[in-house]
Formats: structure tokens, C-alpha cells, sequence
């Protein structure tokens, strides 16, 4: 699975990796956890606040951390199968 951190690097696009990075692992699941961090690769994605979250490149969350429960709810529903 590709999972794709947007943001600048700010303090709340690090928090985003982290709970990410921790879903991940609680889960078991092979991911792998990128960041795009360039504002014009960032802006194609056409989302208006960071930081965000992308699966397979489509974005499902933005503008807030979640919670690492939030996160595997989201990673269940879009598991490769």
C-alpha cells in the first residue's frame, strides 16, 4: 500500500506521520509511507489546507490530525486486495 503524506513539514504534517507510521504498525500491514513536502506537487493534488493524507494518490483526509484509530479505519477501507 502507498501512503502519501502532504505537507511542508510543519509540526502538525509531522504529527500526521507519526499517528500514520503507528496505525501502520499496530496493523501489521506492509506500507509504504512517503511524504511529498514540494508546495506545487502538494498543490496538484488540489487540496486547500495540510497537512493531508493520500492513498494510491487519493486524498481522504486534509486539514487535521486524526487519531490513530481514525487512520486504521481509513487503511481498512482501502486495503489492496
Amino acid at each position: 500500500m502507498e501512503i502519501k503524506i502532504l505537507g511542508t513539514g510543519c509540526p502538525r504534517c509531522q504529527a500526521l506521520e507519526k499517528v500514520v507510521r503507528e496505525a501502520v504498525a499496530e496493523m501489521g500491514i506492509e506500507a509504504e509511507v512517503g511524504k511529498v513536502q514540494d508546495i506545487v506537487d502538494i498543490m496538484s493534488y488540489g487540496i486547500m489546507h495540510t497537512p493531508a493524507l493520500a492513498i494510491k494518490d487519493k486524498v481522504l483526509l486534509s486539514g487535521r490530525v486524526p487519531s490513530v484509530k481514525e487512520v486504521k479505519e481509513i487503511l481498512s477501507k482501502n486495503m489492496e486486495n
